[in-house]
């Protein structure tokens, strides 16, 4: 039922004009029990780094799903980091829309990644009224890096698994 949204981190990338240097790699903590994914490097975008974790049922079903990208930003570019979330809020609206999907996102507010300032936003989706998933977006900068930290669920899993989200978030190292 999760679908990646790989599109959402292409577009992060385009927005902030990346340079070509990749820094040292942000570490997190996923929680016990997570899949860690392999995420493969993008020769065509060596400037970003992705790690991803996934949550699975009984049955091995994706129920959750955690993704951290940071992308190196070039030199004396300054990121809109408002407009950024905008575009990644509207490309998740449209991907659930094109889904059969309706979703509802929270107003863009004051949060952190990390030690850093962040922006952060929630997005509760529907079918036919009823809440299937949620999905949290969070976006911060720091000199010449941009992190997106990205997290999606079955609501009922998403709403039970808080503290081993705020556990992943809290153990940001960026």
């Amino acid at each position: 039922m999760i679908r990646p949204y790989k599109s959402l981190f292409v577009l992060l990338g385009l927005a902030l004009m990346a340079g070509t240097a990749l820094a040292e790699a942000p570490s997190i903590t996923w929680p016990t029990g997570w899949e860690v994914e392999a995420v493969p490097p993008n020769d065509a975008a060596p400037q970003i780094f992705r790690q991803r974790a996934v949550k699975n049922d009984a049955d091995g079903n994706q129920v959750l799903v955690m993704e951290l990208t940071m992308t190196q930003v070039e030199s004396g570019h300054q990121v809109n980091l408002q407009g950024v979330l905008m575009e990644m809020r509207k490309s998740v609206q449209k991907d659930f829309f094109q889904g059969g999907y309706q979703s509802v996102c929270n107003k863009i507010h004051p949060s952190t990644l990390s030690q850093l300032a962040a922006l952060e936003t929630t997005c509760t989706v529907t079918e036919n009224g009823r809440h299937v998933l949620s999905q949290t977006l969070v976006a911060a900068v720091q000199d010449d890096k941009a992190y997106v930290l990205s997290y999606a669920g079955q609501a009922e899993v998403y709403k039970a698994s808080q503290d081993e989200i705020a556990a992943a978030r809290n153990s940001l190292k960026l």
